[in-house]
């Protein structure tokens, strides 16, 4: 159930607008915290995960374990930096908590760990994992009768794994509706631009192929994004489903934006304030 008690359309679309500016100002103020971090690929998927935590999926941040929750596997596990503010603003844990990000002893890492963070599902780190764990989670929900939902977020470079396509066969083959992936199209890889490391296209193509309903939106756009997870076909269908969500790399910073350099990189005391400033201005 959502987290709020919006209903009219268009405050709905500016509450969560002002979400995604107060999410990124927390991962730039974060990536400081932390001396570094993946930010360029956290501030590219801000508006799924908050669209996601906000609006649609069931949870309870109250209850974190409840049994039928919907899941979300942060496939592209080096965001850490991007989904923990989402969590944290959801209600899963007080910010001070955040306050020694990936330093000694904190329980927060460039990588989440699911057994010191609420609200985390799963442990990710090593690319191309995330998508076969929710094949698992799908099954499990179909043993179980469930009708919660799996979701999965992915980066697009991630793509480049085998074991990703691996994983839709299998949700095609199992006929999982349940399962949902969200790739984070930003364009960009650690080693650099992905059509120029390890090329996907046809990207789109290659997904309905391999039998999943494939839609492509604006992942920026929290309009489009809401008309597709709101529409999605009931988790006992036969299909699973995946959204290519075309983002930038950086999205919201005026130097961070589309520059391959940002999927890690720290911000000395004049970077964070101009990142902030670049982002107060979208709001």
């Amino acid at each position: 159930m959502p987290l709020h008690n919006i209903s009219n359309r268009q405050e709905l679309v500016s509450f969560l607008k002002n979400k995604c500016v107060d999410i990124r100002k927390m991962i730039v103020q974060l990536t400081v915290t932390a001396g570094g971090g993946h930010v360029g690929g956290a501030l590219s998927m801000t508006e799924m995960l908050v669209v996601l935590y906000q609006h649609i999926m069931n949870i309870e941040p109250s209850n974190p374990k409840k049994p039928d929750r919907d899941r979300l596997i942060l496939s592209k596990g080096h965001g850490g930096v991007g989904i923990c503010p989402v969590l944290c603003d959801a209600g899963y844990f007080p910010k001070s908590e955040m306050d020694g990000f990936n330093q000694f002893l904190s329980p927060f890492g460039m990588h989440p760990d699911m057994n010191k963070v609420k609200g985390i599902d799963m442990s990710t780190g090593s690319l191309g994992h995330g998508l076969s764990i929710c094949v698992g989670l799908g099954l499990a929900a179909r043993l179980d009768k469930a009708s919660w939902r799996a979701f999965c977020v992915l980066g697009d470079g991630e793509c480049n794994e085998g074991s990703v396509w691996e994983a839709a066969m299998s949700a095609k083959h199992y006929k999982l509706g349940n399962v949902i992936a969200l790739v984070d199209k930003n364009k960009f890889m650690i080693d650099g631009p992905v059509e120029q490391i390890m090329s996907i296209e046809p990207f789109e193509e290659k997904w309905k192929a391999f039998g999943w309903k494939t839609t492509v939106i604006d992942g920026h756009s929290i309009e489009q994004l809401l008309d597709t997870l709101e529409n999605l076909d009931p988790p006992d269908s036969q299909t699973p489903q995946c959204i290519i969500c075309n983002t930038v790399k950086g999205r919201g910073v005026s130097f961070m934006e589309g520059q391959g350099k940002w999927h890690y990189g720290g911000l000395d005391e004049l970077l964070e304030k101009q990142a902030l400033e670049d982002i107060e201005k979208t709001r």
